[in-house]
């Protein structure tokens, strides 16, 4: 029989030629095994995804050409599916093949056919290798991993549990036939999972291949997206030329590997070179498996290898960043910290401590050295095999942050060169690729900036790339100006490349198409998406370009239109950036018309660069003419002729001036000397000029010629400050002057000290405004990480000025947070070589710039660089900020004048029971002078003075028990602010914000404090951020002006501040009880944009919730309501929301950042903006933080440490539906979130009722571990909604008013109880009064109301006997009893029934309440309380003026039981002083020596007599008919109207509750309109309240529960 004539590539391999590679191979690889291999059983082994592709036309053709054999009996064909993925490669495994083969009688004739990837092939070949002691066995991979690496070479193995491949053989195979049509049904994900091992061994070995793979990524990607039809490329006349590329490349790979197998089979030496990548890269991937795949592993680890070469001075950055870029073209991860691998939970364990011990285990290494393959450039290894390398150099490269040893430069004299000019790299770019011509670009910076721009140009097809001289040398074919759309759908992304995003918002208007709707879309990550890119738009709109904004006006993305650049007048205005102007001026030649660009806006901003451009333009061939006017000034007006840029034939490109700084400045602060090459007076940088005008000024040695800049430093610790400095021509450059700046405490040179008055160490740096907008708000980073070591600044519009002081004052082991900025992170690490043990976070944010800038501050400037392991740095928890929180320690209060400090400060002093101070009182009795005076007789600076000497004593005079109220101007100085931010360490600081207008309002009437002597907002604008430097909390003390509502009553005002002031210092924190193990816990999903307008039914929402999950994803501030898509409210916005719920609630909030990734609406990349939202939450006082624990582990970890008495709920959720609670996965997300946060939220999918059940089973588990976290579990959608019935702890619930549901699935609390009632898990229950006569109580509507509002399955009943006998006994002990309210006359004649009192009920001596409780042990036991004094005291308490802090006096009517617990709920007020009165002085006598111990009681004998001051709350326990206030009456106790004395007002008290208006609140309502009075009913239900509280564990539904019993009172 004839098979199809099939075109193959043979290569040898240990002498024999038995890989065979081509295309539609099947009936080959049938024919062939069949001829060469003889056997009585062919075993094909693959796995199910495989299989369902592949496995019949494999058994067709073996079937066929078996069917044709002469011989008897024929052979036979056996085929065995294992489960897809890493999990078969297992002894277990391993054990079901061979006892499948045994049960199938094979013998040692057989031929086993491994047909996948690599997972099967190593398995099969183990198999092979030890099945009846070696069988032969045939490799056929599927995937491209396993055609170029895993397959070649005859490795064997499988996995255990300590490792990949620690158990296994060498078994070379009899054949490998590579089909590269395979790979057309491969995902794309694997195919650029096999070309990691491509890039590999063309790194090793090849430089030409890698150069093809380089520039060639888009065509080898075609090969596999374009299915092959009619099996076209089985011969080489049918293959296309994308066929004939892979398979070349495959070809070629393979054949390297063959040959250094064959020299190496048993890897002694150079087989070692093909596991480069892989001693790192394995280390990952033993952590990171399955979810990040071999390959993927592997190119990370190639990259840290690389840089490993690089530390060691072995290998240059030109080839990092070429490996580097060759991987990403095929979409590989090149860091650890991309993002698909930083969202994974399991990325936690990627510290540096758990890689290192992983790649202990590596059969590369010699003992406990390990070894890993080092390049020297592309194309070779170092040695011919592994090199040792010190656990420490590995460590530094694998860290994220570094630590620069203190010191002397080893290598002073240094004569270095900083990598090209990131400013003349792009330019120069740019030009080469607009330009006609082949032109060499020399010293091309190597970047992310850089390479972003190249990938920019070869998406819009305006250049071609290529390199020379192994990288240094980039040559580009210019396009001549022509550009196209990019492929459709195709979005060009520029991550934080600013400089690229302004240049190509122009080019990109260069584009021309036919078609109408295309459009070039450019867009940057989430910090390039809020930098402005505005008045460039404005400029090209106004000239006729179509520029729309897709998300953010002002910001990327941006869609432009390809409609070409009008040209002639355009106006730009270039105050912001001088980057508009150039990005202009570059696009310019290629516009219709010749352009004119006139600035406009003033000064324009960085000269130097727009100059930079115009003499880069000449170079290239184009003219720019800057106008003049009549006298020869020149003006902001160029003119620019059309025609094409004509590229020289090599263009150099200057060293980066602003990079030059760094070394300048180490050796200035060292007193050392470095030499800069490239970079002198001749510049085209004004960064050029910082050495002469910023070093030498300083106390330098600078010598300047054209080309090079040398600095000798003046001894250690003698810089001279600068005074002013003007730094418009410098920019980049102030960060390195400010670090040194930080360390000049000498007097400036003669003439530069500054004129106001300053101090001769300050140094004024000003003309840097635009640095506001670079990749982070420099000057506030500056300012903020010199805080850090003890340097004080001081901001200004364009600039800062930094107080320098002596190095050995600076503190050391500070920890600088870089932003992400390349500036930062150099600019620190020159402070960290005089600075011991400083740390620099975010090592990697220097390849914006200079990539090797740690290995060159080792390798060519002598500083020794250590890595630091941010994940195991002991970070113990601390209180928002405080390093060391002190119990109780005492509340300082600053804010504005007129915030309402005073008032919130006594208000706190009241809930916490602790002693109240006012500065400004304390000031004037230590001084006997008010302050108004004192400022007008001394003067400000005399004041602040003074004042912050009293905040000093204040502060050590009461360290705890205090809130200590301050003047608004106590921020004013440094000297108090320095006091504030180190108390600040240890107690809490407390902001109060009230809205501008109300202040100015206050302040405008307030008289006693002296005038400001300037506009209030100036003052208020001035301070806010001193504020926030010294803050630990913010108070909002909103009356409502922001959010249209009336002023806040007094009790929503006094209850707020209670429940703040006892949350942050931790003497009540405000959290949900029901969080208990053995209660159901729950809270409501709010989804609005605005929560205000539902502030009226919030009540009724959060009926049965114990928090309120604010969705801070979903709020939207009114102005941005038309925008779509994901969106980052505004902190303030935030802020305003949650002070509005603070008015109608003091439930609990749950504060949430969903994003997008998992469910929400929060920019998935926005990470500084949700950690700001973050730690805004713990200044409002928020008590639960929802964080998810793909955010960065580092910044969870160190929120974490601030979060105070607040608890973060760790929180993950998958939409995919693939998160398996049975599976390793989920338990890497548990530990994950369980090492951060104090609650644990996992969210998955269900796609059946079982995934409900397995987890109720993984929850039940984790539950019983030793210090188990509360678990928050769950599944949704339809299928899940079973779990989130079972889950006990803080369940997601929705209600009808709401807009939308939070999640799919999500139910009401009401769904919930039905449903918990309906399987089991909530049992009916029957609650009872006992009493007589009590038919007409209401306690039965009270109760039945809300058992019927939150759906609870429960009975009210009466139970009406004549005393306490058989009938109750038996009924509190009834399995179904839930609960009892007592009214008389069984209150003290129950109490022998009960196993315990409360402590309320012994001290009143009476039980209006019973509950039943199960001990641990589950003995039924009954517990008596008592709510009558609650309802007294809350009654009181929500009613008591605003100007009435705490009453000092009371007095009670009448000497009843209910008079007991009168005098304990006035008692648990805090009120000093009772008056009793009753008819019967006896009565009253006995309750004096009752409570004589609790407070200072008085009997009086005359209603209207005070032996002190009249009383401010009146409690009447009398009955309703036995008082009067009609003096005449003859019978009935006379009510006097002296009774309201009080001229402030109070509250009064009548218990009876029938009639509702008694004589004694009739009385109150005609006589004292400022008093507030309490009717017996609202007792009751304040009281009912608490009882239904004690016995269900739910807040009770007020409102509704008291319209309805106000209802049937009003019927009975």
């Amino acid at each position: 029989m004839t098979f199809p004539d099939t075109d193959i590539r043979k290569v040898s391999i240990l002498g024999k030629e038995c890989i065979h590679c081509g295309f539609h191979l099947v009936p080959y690889i049938a024919n062939t095994v069949i001829e060469t291999l003889p056997s009585s059983t062919y075993v094909l082994i693959t796995d199910t995804n495989v299989g369902n592709l592949h496995l019949p036309l494999f058994e067709s053709e073996f079937e066929t050409r078996l069917s044709t054999l002469a011989s008897s009996p024929k052979p036979r064909l056996l085929t065995y599916v294992v489960p897809p993925g890493e999990t078969s490669k297992s002894r277990e495994g391993k054990a079901e093949i061979e006892d499948f083969l045994l049960l199938h009688k094979c013998t040692r004739d057989t031929v086993i056919l491994a047909v996948g990837g690599g997972v099967i092939g190593d398995l099969v070949g183990f198999v092979a290798a030890t099945f009846m002691r070696g069988v032969r066995f045939v490799q056929i991979p599927t995937t491209l991993l396993a055609m170029v690496d895993s397959s070649v070479g005859g490795k064997t193995a499988i996995d255990t549990p300590h490792g990949k491949n620690l158990i296994g053989a060498f078994w070379q195979p009899e054949y490998i036939f590579i089909d590269a049509a395979f790979l057309e049904s491969l995902p794309a994900r694997e195919f650029s999972n096999g070309m990691a091992e491509v890039i590999k061994t063309a790194a090793i070995w090849d430089e030409k291949d890698f150069a093809s793979l380089e520039s060639r990524s888009s065509e080898i990607f075609a090969a596999i997206q374009n299915p092959s039809a009619s099996f076209a490329g089985r011969t080489s006349d049918t293959r296309s030329s994308a066929q004939e590329l892979l398979l070349s490349i495959i070809f070629g790979s393979i054949s390297v590997k063959a040959h250094i197998v064959t020299i190496d089979e048993r890897e002694t030496g150079l087989r070692n070179l093909v596991n480069f990548g892989h001693t790192i890269g394995h280390a990952i991937e033993a952590i990171l498996t399955p979810t990040i795949l071999h390959g993927e592993c592997v190119s990370i680890g190639m990259v840290l290898e690389a840089e490993v070469a690089r530390g060691l001075a072995i290998l240059g950055q030109v080839a990092v960043g070429r490996l580097t870029r060759c991987l990403r073209a095929y979409n590989l991860p090149v860091s650890l910290s991309d993002p698909k691998i930083a969202s994974l939970p399991a990325s936690r364990s990627l510290t540096v401590e758990k890689l290192l011990d992983i790649m202990k285990v590596d059969k590369k290494n010699s003992g406990p050295q390990k070894k890993i393959v080092i390049l020297s450039r592309i194309g070779a290894t170092y040695e011919q095999k592994a090199t040792v390398v010190d656990d420490s150099v590995i460590a530094k490269t694998l860290s994220e942050a570094v630590k620069v040893i203190f010191g002397t430069p080893s290598k002073s004299p240094v004569r270095m060169a900083t990598p090209g000019s990131k400013s003349i790299s792009n330019r120069a770019l740019l030009l080469a690729a607009l330009g006609r011509g082949t032109c060499r670009l020399k010293n091309l910076l190597h970047s992310d900036d850089t390479q972003v721009m190249m990938n920019a140009l070869v998406e819009l097809k305006g250049a071609k790339f290529s390199w020379e001289e192994g990288g240094e040398t980039l040559v580009v074919d210019g396009g001549a100006g022509t550009l196209s759309v990019p492929e459709q759908g195709k979005e060009i992304y520029l991550g934080n490349a600013g400089t690229a995003a302004r240049f190509l918002t122009t080019v990109c208007t260069l584009v021309r198409s036919s078609l109408a709707d295309e459009r070039t879309v450019i867009t940057g990550n989430a910090r390039m998406k809020q930098r402005p890119i505005g008045p460039l738009v404005d400029a090209l709109r106004a000239n006729g370009s179509a520029i729309d904004y897709v998300e953010s006006q002002g910001c990327l993305p941006l869609s432009i239109a390809p409609t070409g650049l009008k040209g002639s007048r355009i106006q730009l205005a270039a105050s912001v950036s001088s980057q508009y102007v150039s990005s202009i001026l570059l696009c310019a030649p290629y516009a219709e018309e010749p352009v004119t660009l006139e600035l406009m806006g003033g000064v324009v901003i960085s000269q130097p660069y727009i100059d930079m451009t115009i003499a880069m333009m000449k170079t290239f061939g184009v003219d720019v003419v800057r106008e003049r006017d009549r006298s020869g000034k020149l003006l902001n007006i160029y003119r620019i002729p059309k025609g094409p840029y004509v590229n020289p034939k090599e263009y150099a490109i200057e060293s980066d001036a602003s990079s030059a700084t760094y070394p300048l400045a180490i050796a200035a602060i060292t007193g050392t000397e470095c030499t800069i090459a490239n970079i002198g007076s001749a510049s085209l940088q004004g960064d050029a000029r910082f050495a002469k005008d910023v070093l030498e000024p300083m106390g330098c040695e600078v010598v300047q010629t054209e080309t090079e800049t040398t600095v000798r430093g003046p001894p250690v610790g003698s810089l001279k400050a600068l005074g002013l400095v003007d730094m418009e021509l410098m920019t980049d450059a102030f960060l390195t002057a400010s670090v040194l700046a930080a360390v000049a405490n000498n007097a400036p040179l003669k003439g530069r000290a500054l004129p106001d008055g300053s101090t001769l160490t300050a140094t004024r740096i000003v003309g840097i405004a635009n640095q506001r907008v670079k990749e982070c708000n420099r000057i506030r980073a500056m300012m903020d990480q010199l805080a850090k070591f003890g340097v004080e600044t001081r901001e200004l519009d364009d600039g800062l000025e930094i107080y320098g002081k002596p190095m050995i004052e600076l503190k050391e082991g500070v920890s600088v947070h870089c932003y992400d900025d390349h500036r930062v992170a150099m600019a620190f690490s020159v402070l960290g070589s005089v600075v011991k043990d400083t740390i620099i976070e975010e090592k990697r944010c220097v390849e914006k710039t200079w990539p090797n800038w740690w290995d060159d501050l080792e390798n060519k400037i002598g500083l020794k660089v250590e890595g630091v392991d941010l994940a195991s740095v002991d970070v113990s928890a601390s209180y928002s900020g405080m390093e060391s929180p002190a119990e109780s320690a005492s509340v300082v209060i600053i804010g504005m004048r007129g915030s309402g400090k005073t008032f919130i400060g006594r208000l706190a002093a009241t809930a916490l029971g602790w002693t109240f101070f006012d500065a400004d009182p304390v000031f004037e009795q230590r001084h006997q002078i008010s302050v108004r005076e004192f400022v007008r007789k001394h003067g400000w600076a005399a004041f602040r003075a003074a004042e912050t000497k009293v905040l000093k004593n204040l502060l050590e005079a009461h360290p705890t028990g205090h809130v200590i109220s301050l003047g608004g101007g106590i921020v004013e100085t440094p000297a108090a602010k320095d006091l504030l931010k180190q108390y600040a360490k240890r107690g809490p600081v407390v902001h109060v914000v009230r809205e501008v207008d109300q202040v100015l309002q206050y302040l405008g009437e307030e008289t006693a404090r002296p005038a400001y002597g300037e506009p209030i907002v100036d003052v208020f604008r001035r301070r806010e951020p001193w504020f926030a430097e010294c803050r630990t909390h913010e108070f909002i003390n909103y009356t409502g002006v922001l959010n249209g509502i009336d002023s806040r009553p007094a009790e929503s005002v006094r209850r707020d501040v209670a429940r703040f002031f006892k949350h942050i210092t931790g003497q009540e924190p405000n959290l949900a009880p029901n969080l208990a193990d053995d209660k159901r816990s729950y809270f409501l999903s709010l989804t609005y944009a605005d929560v205000t307008p539902a502030l009226p039914q919030m009540e009724e929402l959060t009926a049965g919730a114990d928090a309120i999950e604010l969705r801070v994803d979903l709020l939207r501030s009114p102005k941005d309501f038309d925008k779509i898509g994901p969106y980052v409210p505004p902190v303030t916005y935030v802020s305003e929301q949650i002070a509005s719920l603070r008015q109608k609630t003091s439930l609990p909030i749950v504060f949430t950042v969903r994003t997008v990734s998992q469910g929400g609406n929060f920019p998935d990349h926005a990470e500084k903006e949700a950690f700001e939202l973050f730690y805004a939450a713990l200044r409002l006082g928020i008590e639960y933080i929802d964080v998810e624990i793909s955010w960065p582990s580092k910044r969870i970890k160190e929120f974490v440490t601030h979060k105070g008495y607040s608890q973060v709920i760790a929180s993950w959720h998958d939409w995919s539906g693939k998160l398996k609670w049975t599976g390793h996965l989920v338990e890497d997300i548990y530990q994950k979130a369980a090492s951060f946060g104090d609650i644990v939220k996992i969210v998955s999918k269900a796609n059946s009722i079982q995934d409900n059940f397995a987890l109720y089973n993984f929850v039940t588990h984790k539950r019983l571990t030793t210090l188990a976290k509360p678990v928050i579990a769950i599944n949704m959608g339809i299928e899940g909604q079973m779990s989130r019935v079972l889950n006990p702890t803080f369940s997601p619930v929705t209600h009808p008013l709401l807009p939308n549901k939070a999640a799919p699935g999500q139910l009401s609390f009401a769904e919930i109880q039905t449903a918990l009632h309906l399987i089991g898990q909530l049992p009916s229950l029957r609650f009872f009064l006992f009493g007589t006569p009590i038919a007409h109580s209401m306690s039965p509507t009270l109760h039945n109301t809300a058992f019927r509002i939150l759906s609870l399955p429960h009975k009210y009943e009466l139970l009406e006997t004549t005393s306490v006998g058989q009938e109750i006994k038996a009924t509190i002990t009834a399995p179904d009893f839930g609960g009892a309210s007592v009214t008389i006359p069984f209150k003290l004649d129950v109490i022998p029934l009960l196993d315990s009192l409360s402590p309320d009920a012994e001290v009143i001596g009476a039980v209006n309440t019973i509950i039943p409780r199960r001990t641990p042990e589950g003995l039924h036991t009954l517990y008596g309380d008592n709510t009558d004094w609650l309802g007294i005291r809350n009654c009181i308490q929500s009613r008591l003026p605003a100007t009435l802090h705490k009453p000092e006096v009371a007095l009670v009517i009448g000497a009843g039981g209910t008079s007991r617990a009168a005098i304990y709920a006035l008692y648990k007020l805090g009120v000093k002083k009772i008056y009793i009165f009753n008819r019967t002085k006896t009565s009253a006598e006995v309750l004096v020596d009752a409570f004589s111990n609790l407070a200072d009681i008085h009997i009086v004998p005359v209603l209207g007599e005070w032996p002190g001051n009249p009383p401010s709350v009146i409690v009447s326990t009398v009955p309703a008919s036995a008082t009067t206030f009609d003096p005449s009456a003859s019978e009935g106790l006379y009510l006097p109207n002296e009774l309201f004395d009080n001229e402030h007002g109070g509250v009064v008290v009548d218990m009876a509750y029938k009639p509702a208006d008694t004589p004694l609140l009739t009385l109150a309502a005609r006589y004292a309109k400022i008093w507030e009075v309490v009717r017996g009913l609202d007792v009751l239900l304040e009281q009912g309240y608490a009882q239904f509280h004690m016995w269900t564990g739910r807040q009770c539904p007020r409102r509704a529960v008291a319209d309805a019993v106000w209802k049937a009172y009003r019927m009975s």
